[in-house]
């Protein structure tokens, strides 16, 4: 699915990084953009090739190819011999640090300013990289480290496979009756976050599920209604066994 990057608006003074072994690199919104993108495809399953950035980025391969360029120069990405791009642990280290970024700047807009949850992302989009190291550290004492995101996504990056682990399943390949939990949707859509939002499968909300039907929807119970959801939103949306919500962390 494609990463929608929001315009940047305002100027962001570009900040200075040294890569190990070489002379000081000067970071731009835009690298810092490819190196978080290729961090999450990576979390997400994806195997990161040129064309994976541009679906992802919204962007034409040739600029992909130019920035890839200018990445490897710096040392923050290397391809392997497949052909598969890699973070160096340079780059990894940038990517994590504008991830925290992210995930305290849509904290900061919802839990202190009030913003719907469904519209904190592409906000953190744009003001991520504008963010001092002091400021951050002060959302940081403010707020507390480690705690997901409003859409129930964890600051570090989260493989599938870790998701797994903790007994989270898309909601599409539930197939038991039962009692269940939001536990995180896919943040980078706002046509879907409003759509979530309309039918109540909020992160945190409790549900029952109740029965596929013929024409691959599937029925849930919330509260006293209930609602019709498809595959395509389904498989968007992480769910956990309610009985687990007090054992398992996010």
């Amino acid at each position: 699915m494609p990463h929608l990057k929001p315009q940047h608006t305002a100027a962001v003074r570009p900040q200075t990084v040294h890569s190990a072994g070489r002379k000081a690199v000067k970071m731009t919104v835009s690298k810092e953009d490819y190196l978080k993108a290729i961090a999450e495809a990576e979390s997400e399953g994806d195997v990161v090739i040129a064309a994976t950035l541009a679906r992802w980025l919204s962007i034409s391969p040739p600029a992909v190819t130019a920035g890839l360029r200018r990445l490897k120069r710096d040392g923050l990405v290397r391809k392997d011999k497949g052909g598969r791009l890699l973070l160096t642990s340079e780059g990894r280290a940038i990517a994590e640090r504008i991830r925290i970024r992210h995930n305290l700047i849509e904290r900061m807009l919802h839990e202190v300013f009030g913003m719907e949850w469904y519209k904190v992302h592409d906000e953190a989009e744009r003001l991520e990289h504008a963010v001092s190291q002091d400021f951050e550290e002060r959302l940081t004492a403010v707020l507390g480290e480690d705690r997901p995101c409003p859409h129930g996504n964890h600051v570090v990056m989260d493989t599938i496979g870790d998701r797994r682990e903790r007994g989270w399943r898309r909601l599409n390949e539930i197939v038991n009756a039962g009692k269940y939990e939001v536990a995180a949707v896919d943040e980078r859509d706002r046509r879907f976050l409003e759509f979530v939002d309309s039918v109540g499968l909020r992160p945190g909300q409790t549900f029952e599920w109740k029965s596929k039907n013929y024409d691959d929807t599937m029925t849930l119970g919330l509260d006293s209604r209930e609602c019709r959801i498809g595959v395509t939103a389904a498989e968007r949306i992480w769910v956990r066994s309610a009985a687990g919500k007090r054992r398992g962390a996010r």
